[in-house]
């Protein structure tokens, strides 16, 4: 696999946003607020899960609709530019609600990890 093979971006993708939803489980806003490593280090996964989205070529992701593209690329700019503001409550539903559907898409999708 190349590192222009759109898929090494998707799997970039299912892999960040994997590890963000497995840090986040049974975390809640207040933890993240109490727990300042953790907070940062769910705003950085989740940063990358929109940068390797924004990697992904347009005509690839054409071909994947299911995929909320700009939705990953856009929460991605909010939190890198809106650094100094961000709302746990958005942070904390987007790991527990958007990203396990993005998980799914992204597993259904893409060819099963190599060995």
């Amino acid at each position: 696999m190349s590192k222009r093979d759109p898929t090494v971006r998707m799997r970039h993708m299912l892999d960040y946003a994997t590890e963000a939803v497995d840090m986040a489980k049974g975390k809640s806003e207040e933890d993240l607020a109490g727990n300042r490593m953790l907070f940062l280090a769910l705003i950085h996964l989740v940063e990358m899960v929109g940068e390797a989205a924004s990697q992904v070529p347009s005509d690839t992701q054409a071909s994947y609709s299911g995929i909320p593209w700009s939705k990953a690329v856009g929460t991605r700019h909010r939190l890198v530019h809106g650094y100094d503001s961000v709302d746990l409550k958005v942070l904390v539903g987007t790991i527990h609600d958007d990203l396990p559907l993005l998980i799914e898409e992204l597993k259904r999708v893409l060819p099963p990890a190599p060995g």
